[in-house]
């Protein structure tokens, strides 16, 4: 996206509670714009985190010093994600007022108004004059960077024999469990899948895979041609992501789908036991709208075009910004 001389000069906080979820999001717009930023990684205190915003009394007081601290000067364009970052926006918005324009991620726990602007995934209901709706998540991902990591990580990848499936693992969470049988079941399906195609794997799991599952896993997989990240050393996720022929992908987060999907390449969805109203609606609207396809054993071939929603949305933002300069 092209953006003026004076937007990339301006100032950017990305604030959350350290969530890697939500933090990505952040991250990915605000690159997406072109912005130089600081990511602040808030701890809020007891009782303050329990309660609605507008309960809060002066909330950038009530930050713990494990975190970061929010101090002036204030930044010029703030983006939060997440509830725990909402009283501090709101806060910094009342101590600068416009020369701070304050965007939040995700539905917020508040009215929306008080945002200059509030960005929300299509299966949130949230609507409104200065609500921009998205599909699934926001991210990093750019065809610039895969085709970058796909280089770096090509050769260590090099001697595994095609299709090489790129398998994403996320792990049980506040609407999904990933339980050992779980794991036992994806872990049957990929050997199975081997023996079907003679495929390879390169898999990464995530801090909500757990050790146990872990296990299950490098023993299913001992005998398969693999690359398997469990989190030590540098992570192949982007690399992983380029080199894919395929995808499967655990149905916990939207924003491992979302980052899938933006390849073009079949995704597969492991459906984990759980969900909710809106994940349910999410996953149906990625079916439906030719993203995502439910991982029954066996890889399946289509295509779509790539999913890249974080440049779309960055644009609009950007339009935005650059009127508040003029």
């Amino acid at each position: 996206m092209n953006v003026s001389a004076k937007q990339n000069q301006m100032s950017c906080w990305i604030v959350t509670d350290g969530s890697a979820g939500m933090e990505i999001q952040g991250i990915g717009l605000a690159e997406a714009l072109g912005l130089e930023f600081e990511v602040k990684r808030i701890v809020t205190k007891a009782p303050w985190r329990w309660l609605p915003p507008q309960f809060w009394i002066n909330p950038l007081a009530h930050l713990d010093k494990s975190g970061d601290l929010l101090l002036p000067p204030w930044p010029d364009v703030l983006i939060t994600c997440g509830r725990q970052s909402i009283p501090a926006s709101l806060a910094i918005k009342k101590a600068n007022g416009a020369k701070t324009f304050t965007i939040h991620i995700q539905t917020p726990n508040c009215d929306a108004s008080k945002f200059d602007l509030v960005i929300v995934p299509e299966h949130d209901k949230l609507r409104g004059k200065n609500v921009l709706v998205c599909e699934g998540a926001l991210g990093r991902i750019t065809p610039e960077k895969l085709n970058e990591a796909g280089e770096k990580f090509r050769e260590s990848v090099s001697r595994l024999p095609s299709p090489v499936v790129t398998v994403l693992i996320g792990g049980t969470n506040r609407c999904y469990e990933m339980t050992e049988e779980v794991m036992k079941d994806l872990a049957s399906k990929l050997e199975a899948l081997h023996e079907e195609t003679k495929c390879s794997f390169l898999v990464t799991t995530s801090r909500r895979t757990g050790k146990a599952n872990e296990k299950i896993l490098k023993s299913a997989l001992c005998n398969v041609p693999h690359r398997l990240w469990t989190g030590d050393g540098e992570n192949p996720y982007f690399g992983y992501l380029a080199l894919a022929d395929a995808l499967i992908v655990t149905g916990d987060s939207v924003n491992m789908v979302c980052e899938a999907c933006a390849l073009g390449k079949p995704v597969h969805i492991f459906e984990l036991p759980g969900g909710n109203a809106k994940f349910n609606y999410f996953h149906k609207r990625m079916r439906d709208k030719g993203y995502t396809r439910p991982f029954k054993g066996h890889l399946e071939q289509w295509s779509y075009p790539p999913l890249l929603e974080t440049q779309k949305v960055a644009a609009e933002v950007g339009v935005l910004l650059q009127e508040r300069q003029t």
